[in-house]
Order: structure tokens, then C-alpha cells, then sequence
């Protein structure tokens, strides 16, 4: 394995492609121990949005806070679909999910201070209304490099395929 760089941009790290193994392996780590995740949504007339978010896994489903009037909010309510993206560009997991929209009274409180604790952030506590928004993956991707697009599949329909 070796490290390169080059001015402006991100270190690179080179190494024989993963098994699609190591790739769920590595992914679920990442789910379990990433705090943030970027959200891409669109409107119904197409305008793309991209935002990170803190998350929190439950080992089913991501949860995500944010305001409900927001652009992000109003998206993901409207569409009930949404992709999201962890780690670098030259590691990266991309997720296809479902979304459940919750008001912030309807999630049981245990989850919700579940989210606090691996977070830090509480939109409980906060004057503007919030939503919960939980995310099941239905498609998970994971790669390096081109020679790991071959592969990159690791869930289709929900179900994990390695």
C-alpha cells in the first residue's frame, strides 16, 4: 500500500481492489461509526440540494433531523426518496433509501436520545420545527477505484447480496 499527494488535492491511497466482503464489512463500520453523511434530494421541479447531516444507524435504517420547512425537509417529505453519500471520493458508500417522515413527538424517546448521544445535536431543544426523516437503504454501493466499480453492488432491494 502506498500514500500520494499532490498539491490541492487529497492524499491517495493505493492498494489491490477489497473483496465485496471486506467492502459490507467496511461499510457497516462506517455506518456504525461515521456521524455525518451527505443528503441529496431534489424538488419536484428537479433542483438538486446536497447537504451534510449528522446521522445516526440502528443497523436498519439511518435517522436524520432537519427542518421541516428547509429544502432538505421539503424534498425529502415530498419524494420519500433520497441518496447519501459517506466518506471520501476516493472511498465512498453511496446509499439509495426510502424515507419515513416523523414529527419529532413521534419517535420513541430512547431513539431519539440515542441520536443525541452519537450526535450531539438535539433538534428536541429547538424553536424551529424539526422532522425526523428515517432512511432504509435499498441500494448500497461501495468503492475505491476503478478497479473496484466491478462489484460495487453490496445491496440490491433492501437485502444485503454479500
Amino acid at each position: 500500500m502506498t500514500a500520494t499527494s499532490t498539491p490541492g488535492s487529497e492524499s491517495v491511497t493505493t492498494s489491490a481492489p477489497r473483496s465485496r466482503a471486506l467492502r459490507r464489512r467496511d461499510t457497516e463500520r462506517r455506518l456504525a461509526g461515521d456521524v455525518d453523511v451527505w443528503v441529496a434530494t431534489a424538488s419536484a421541479e428537479g433542483m438538486p440540494y446536497l447537504v451534510p447531516l449528522s446521522f445516526d444507524w440502528d443497523g436498519a435504517a439511518l435517522l436524520v433531523a432537519t427542518p421541516a420547512d428547509s429544502p432538505t425537509g421539503r424534498n425529502l417529505a415530498a419524494s420519500r426518496t433520497v441518496r447519501l453519500a459517506l466518506g471520501a471520493t476516493r472511498d465512498v458508500t453511496m446509499i439509495d433509501g426510502d424515507v419515513a417522515v416523523l414529527d419529532l413527538a413521534a419517535l420513541p424517546p430512547e431513539q431519539g436520545d440515542r441520536f443525541v448521544t452519537r450526535t450531539g445535536f438535539d433538534p428536541r431543544t429547538l424553536a424551529t420545527p424539526y422532522r425526523w426523516f428515517r432512511i432504509t437503504p435499498r441500494r448500497i454501493q461501495a468503492w475505491r477505484e476503478a478497479d473496484e466499480l466491478t462489484g460495487r453492488d453490496l445491496m440490491r432491494d433492501g437485502h444485503w447480496v454479500v
